[in-house]
């Protein structure tokens, strides 16, 4: 299992970064090509998003994304520091569920309905300590090492 962790600072401008990287990652795991664009767009709403509740909330910590390659699957993780719903946490809810909460503000649903058109293997977590927005896609074979 090969691994690719990359924080960058909440600002908009490090996205297009944390996009290019997840498209050469995928490319190298295994990932179809014609799949590459949906993994750089959902990486893109998802690391969005993180700079955007990072800022909104004056966070000056770092966005998270970890990169993994596994046999057969391709799976990153964007993660933010801002703490979830008072009282309890929204522990493995689907994306779509996410999206249908009433109490989730617009432009953060908005971000959330795109990468559930995207991608079929979503999952948003929220808790005390941040949440995180997790995507996988299949791998069709073995990667090939430059």
């Amino acid at each position: 299992m090969a691994t690719v962790e990359l924080r960058f600072s909440a600002q908009p401008e490090h996205v297009r970064t944390a996009r290019l990287v997840a498209a050469a990652v995928a490319r190298r795991a295994g990932v179809e090509e014609a799949v590459l664009d949906e993994v750089r767009l959902a990486v893109g709403e998802a690391c969005s998003r993180a700079v955007g509740l990072h800022r909104g909330n004056g966070l000056t910590a770092p966005v998270r994304v970890i990169l993994t390659e596994e046999e057969k699957v391709f799976s990153i993780e964007v993660g933010d520091e801002v703490p979830g719903p008072p009282g309890g946490s929204v522990d493995g809810v689907a994306g779509i569920d996410v999206v249908l909460d009433p109490d989730i503000e617009g432009e953060d649903e908005m971000g959330l309905a795109v990468i559930s058109g995207l991608v079929d293997d979503v999952e948003v977590t929220s808790g005390e300590s941040g949440g995180t927005i997790r995507m996988s896609w299949p791998v069709s074979g073995t990667s090939e090492l430059p």
